[in-house]
């Protein structure tokens, strides 16, 4: 079973990230030969995340205040910031998941020119776009604490660490 790092996120600036969700990273959990998003559609589709996308990640700092979000780097790599300006580097490759939880912020910093990354959300949730906005963010996290629990982890479906780990919140989540 393919465990993942859990790291909670303090808020930042105008990025609220997720107050008591860690995001979750698993590294190279899906085959990335071959139709690899294909293969990362079919993953978040048969463990119960939508896929709505494909596509990279933008370039500046944002954040979904409506929804939790799996990005499934189907191939190239890509070095992205979660959590805001002050937040921590990670390198994803071709098999890498990420599912950061409503409010965490996120933006690529560099990349391969063949990056294709395959977003999905859960059932129901639809996610919107905010900048570093100060003057959202009081709405934001009204918002970000009303997005409920998924019933599945994208990766590993309903006996998956998601399920155990989110509903716990920060515990068993390495702090930042």
């Amino acid at each position: 079973m393919t465990q993942p790092e859990a790291i909670l996120l303090p808020e930042s600036g105008a990025i609220p990230n997720n107050p008591r969700l860690p995001v979750l990273v698993y590294a190279k959990c899906f085959d990335a030969r071959g139709d690899a998003a294909a293969t990362v559609e079919r993953l978040f589709e048969g463990n119960g995340w939508p896929p709505q996308w494909r596509d990279g990640i933008f370039g500046y700092h944002h954040y979904h205040s409506t929804a939790h979000e799996a990005l499934g780097i189907a191939r190239g790599s890509a070095t992205v910031i979660l959590g805001g300006p002050h937040g921590r580097e990670f390198d994803l490759l071709a098999g890498d998941v990420v599912v950061l939880p409503a409010g965490t912020g996120h933006k690529r910093i560099g990349g391969s020119r063949d990056l294709l990354v395959v977003g999905a959300y859960p059932p129901g949730q639809t996610w919107d776009l905010i900048r570093e906005e100060p003057e959202k963010k009081a709405a934001a996290m009204r918002r970000i604490a009303e997005v409920p629990l998924p019933e599945s982890d994208p990766v590993l479906g309903t006996a998956g660490p998601l399920i155990r780990i989110w509903p716990t919140g920060a515990e068993g989540a390495t702090a930042r």
